[in-house]
């Protein structure tokens, strides 16, 4: 098996690193919630979910599931096949959701943000600026690569991280195994 494949996809062949670590998540959540009401539940929305830039922006109130403690994200890549994937998250993410959103009153095909990508990764670029954050991984795409290092990180099972991201080959999750420096010390540390 090459694992500078799976090696090159958290990183550059520079060594550059392509995802957000624990410290800059907390920092880009924390600018995330300084920020403008629609900018900061999109920002967190993507934060707490790892979803891509253009599942988020698809999504409308009825994908807010209060209920279940879930944010239900129809995957865009399973071209012509309808896949949805529940992704639990914190209660305050759906508070503040529920704040800042007509969730009752919306129609099911208003979408949350009615943007297009330009402006949505506008608004993540922003976000990682008021935090800080300004190597290769302060983008959507680093974003969702922090989701998979933090779960990793955090001890949730490969499966699920799987289910949550959407990848269809479990190979594809295995990549945020090879967080380097101090997430791979956590990683390590809980054997200990």
């Amino acid at each position: 098996m090459n694992h500078s494949i799976d090696y090159a996809s958290l990183y550059t062949c520079g060594g550059e690193r392509k995802y957000l670590n624990a410290a800059e998540r907390g920092r880009f959540l924390a600018a995330a919630r300084r920020a403008a009401s629609d900018k900061r539940t999109f920002c967190l929305t993507l934060a707490y979910t790892g979803c891509r830039i253009s599942e988020a922006l698809s999504l409308t109130a009825r994908d807010i599931q209060q209920s279940s403690g879930v944010v239900a994200i129809r995957c865009l890549k399973k071209r012509g096949k309808l896949v949805v994937r529940e992704v639990p998250v914190p209660s305050v993410l759906l508070a503040e959701l529920a704040r800042v959103h007509d969730l009752t009153g919306q129609g099911e095909v208003d979408r949350l943000w009615p943007w297009g990508r330009t402006r949505a990764w506008s608004t993540v670029k922003e976000v990682m600026r008021a935090a800080g954050i300004q190597h290769l991984g302060a983008s959507p795409k680093g974003l969702r690569h922090g989701f998979g290092v933090h779960a990793v990180c955090s001890g949730v099972p490969l499966n699920l991280i799987q289910k949550w991201l959407g990848h269809q080959d479990i190979a594809t999750t295995a990549i945020y195994t090879n967080a380097l420096g101090p997430e791979e010390r956590t990683i390590a540390g809980r054997m200990w």
